[in-house]
């Protein structure tokens, strides 16, 4: 039994292996949903072999229109200990992807963590995340985790709290990706170009809230250390019935012209997400064919 603050939601949840009273609902013991090369994270992550991707269930901050809705608000997967997660960071790195990216992991640190420490990995760990970190988390993971890939996603307590019920996101969040930039330094990459160490910031632009992605650029730009790499993404889509101002359409062109050319004037470093990817088609199929191959015996 645990007594869980492992997010700044500090639920002081009561959590077993299996069971949870907490936010996210979830027992200690990780829950994994897939396992299999990506080729749609940013260049750098997923270069020409891919991405080593492992998704968990749950999430600690459980966005309402999330389109991993399937695992992020529900139970699927298969359960792991340690030692059986250990395993398979090992047959996904022998796929022979560049790194292994482990996708909404926060609520499950400990296990993975530990996961971890029984046999570090060869290649990068990713700790693809909501950036709803606590930086007690964060430093735990130094030695550990390679690649910081947060997300940055409000900057008014409103929208924080209409879509997440987090209304303390933005600071929270900016402190946190404050102490992952701190931890790895500045970017690493290899002669391909893929990143080996270093703290890369996603940003999807929301329908009706250019605004605020506005200011998230300018606190990346006046807050976090210069060359901090960022993603500016556009692929929002409708997704779960979600009925709110603007979130039951996608993005226009005069909505994400407005953020890209606001980046583009703080010369901010990173990428710029093409239109195509704002499609249900680029969400991952889970408990794939694939993942069930890698999950096998565990």
């Amino acid at each position: 039994m645990y007594t869980c603050n492992l997010c700044p939601r500090r639920c002081n949840a009561v959590r077993t292996d299996e069971s949870g009273d907490g936010f996210c609902g979830m027992g200690m013991l990780p829950l994994v949903s897939r396992a299999a090369p990506h080729m749609w994270e940013e260049p750098c992550i997923s270069g020409t072999k891919g991405s080593g991707t492992v998704f968990f269930s749950g999430c600690s901050l459980g966005c309402v229109f999330c389109q991993n809705e399937p695992i992020s608000h529900r139970k699927n997967g298969r359960m792991l200990n340690a030692k059986q997660l250990s395993v398979l960071f090992r047959r996904v790195e022998e796929l022979g992807v560049h790194n292994l990216n482990l996708v909404s992991p926060t609520h499950f640190a400990p296990v993975i963590l530990e996961a971890l420490s029984l046999r570090k990995p060869g290649i990068p760990v990713v700790w693809n995340t909501s950036g709803y970190e606590d930086t007690k988390m964060i430093r735990q993971a130094k030695g550990l985790v390679d690649i910081y890939l947060p997300d940055f996603k409000y900057a008014s307590e409103k929208t924080a709290a209409q879509l997440a019920d987090a209304p303390d996101y933005f600071e929270a969040t900016l402190e946190a990706i404050k102490v992952m930039c701190q931890q790895t330094g500045l970017p690493v990459y290899d002669e391909d170009g893929l990143m080996l160490s270093g703290t890369l910031v996603r940003h999807l632009i929301l329908p009706l809230r250019v605004g605020e992605s506005i200011h998230i650029l300018d606190t990346i730009a006046q807050e976090l250390p210069k060359g901090t790499p960022v993603s500016l993404m556009r692929q929002y889509t409708p997704m779960n019935g979600v009925n709110l101002p603007g979130l039951d359409r996608r993005l226009t062109a005069r909505e994400y012209i407005r953020v890209r050319d606001h980046m583009l004037s703080l010369d901010l470093p990173g990428y710029l997400q093409q239109k195509e990817a704002a499609d249900s088609a680029y969400t991952p199929a889970f408990m794939d064919k694939e993942s069930l191959r890698l999950l096998e015996d565990l």
